[in-house]
């Protein structure tokens, strides 16, 4: 007697999470049925390169803006945007390289980057705001350059979880992985 197909939860009891997130349906058939999850080292390699992008946006914003001696919205304002430019600059070259017309490559760079960049972010201009005199210390002060880096690693680590909870629902860089 043939009994109907029942769907049920599939639970993974490993230590690490399921890295796989292209999986063949023909192989696995309960591929379909369960979500992938990232792997924190997928998530921190996610991480890594958003933050590369905005920490050439922000640092080259607050050099701007500080030698430019903008007031401190002015400043922000230039390495928010920046940021965001050269974030999805990263992202877009290597899928124009794999042969996406540029309007498609942007819509995966805002697809991929955009939670993860706007983090990353409010995080470091959050702390250059609020570290007492960083904003007007200058470039040739220690506490300008201490509270930028600081603040780019407090971003890092906040957004690291971000980027795994993303990646795990096949969001965020988990649409760039096609085109690698």
């Amino acid at each position: 007697m043939n009994q109907p197909h029942a769907h049920h939860v599939h639970t993974e009891a490993h230590d690490e999470p399921r890295t796989d997130l292209h999986t063949d349906p023909d192989a696995d058939p309960h591929a379909g049925h369960r979500q992938a999850t990232a792997s924190w080292r997928m998530a921190a390699q996610a991480t890594l390169h958003c933050l590369t992008g905005c920490a050439i946006g922000e640092v080259l914003g607050m050099v701007i803006g500080t030698s430019a001696g903008l007031h401190d919205a002015g400043t922000i304002t230039i390495s928010i945007a920046l940021a965001f430019v050269f974030g999805y600059a990263l992202t877009m070259r290597p899928v124009l390289r794999a042969g996406l017309a540029p309007r498609n490559a942007f819509k995966v760079a805002l697809a991929a980057d955009t939670v993860s960049i706007a983090v990353m972010e409010l995080i470091d201009n959050t702390v250059m705001a609020g570290v007492p005199g960083a904003m007007d210390a200058g470039l040739s002060a220690g506490l300008f350059w201490g509270s930028l880096a600081g603040s780019l690693v407090l971003a890092f680590v906040i957004t690291l979880p971000v980027n795994r909870w993303m990646i795990g629902r096949g969001k965020g860089h988990a649409v760039v992985h096609a085109y690698h």
